[in-house]
């Protein structure tokens, strides 16, 4: 994991596809222009080996012995991971295009592709992909410092997040304002945010939900 102040390290592209000849061909290509390429013979072999950490672009043929190339951007959809996923299949139509796309792959090419059109839609997502990771690690931060609030504190925070005084906070709680502002104060305490404004800004700005902060 980065540490804070360091710099992002530069993606690598993860090449996922029981093809041995294209696999290998694809490390060279991206060798070509100064890009890591990692490969993996089949879906569970990349589940089992790659660093979800690592910011990475990847690449994934649609049909492949056991899990399929959906399945897997499936699998990634469900671990929240933002890495960006292009596919490459032989036996693509416009059905599979959309189904990928609408899971969020950003691009769709058909073998055999053009070798500079791959290298383009690698660097464009490359470029992407540091943002991508690095906003991710800042939503999980976010996540785990509201994750350490007992149920009570979040519904205060909840509050906080709606507007609403302490005064209302305590009424709707039932609790006395005092022990609201001893929460509001507890709150900043295990967060560690500056100001719970502060903390109402993050957790706004990644969408974080205060029943699932995970």
């Amino acid at each position: 994991m980065t540490e804070p102040g360091e710099p992002e390290p530069s993606p690598v592209v993860h090449i996922v596809d029981d093809d041995d000849a294209l696999r290998s061909s694809l490390v060279f290509l991206l060798q070509t222009v100064g890009i890591v390429g990692l490969h993996y013979p089949d879906a569970r072999s990349f589940l089992a080996e790659f660093d979800p950490e690592e910011p990475a672009v990847v690449i994934v043929d649609v049909r492949m012995p056991g899990m399929s190339g959906f399945e897997l951007q499936e699998e990634l959809e469900r671990r929240r991971y933002p890495g960006p996923v292009i596919f490459c299949s032989a036996h693509g139509d416009v059905g599979m295009s959309v189904r990928a796309m609408q899971h969020g792959a950003v691009d769709f090419l058909m073998k055999p592709y053009d070798p500079q059109d791959l290298l383009d839609a690698v660097q464009r997502q490359v470029n992407i992909a540091g943002a991508a990771f690095a906003a991710e690690r800042s939503r999980a931060e976010v996540a785990q410092k509201v994750a350490r609030l007992t149920p009570r504190e979040r519904e205060v925070l909840a509050g906080v997040i709606a507007g609403l005084p302490s005064q209302v906070i305590a009424t709707t709680l039932g609790v006395s304002v005092k022990t609201v502002d001893v929460h509001r104060a507890n709150i900043r305490a295990k967060t560690g945010a500056e100001s719970l404004g502060a903390l109402v800004r993050d957790v706004l700005l990644h969408t974080i939900s205060l029943d699932d902060p995970a």
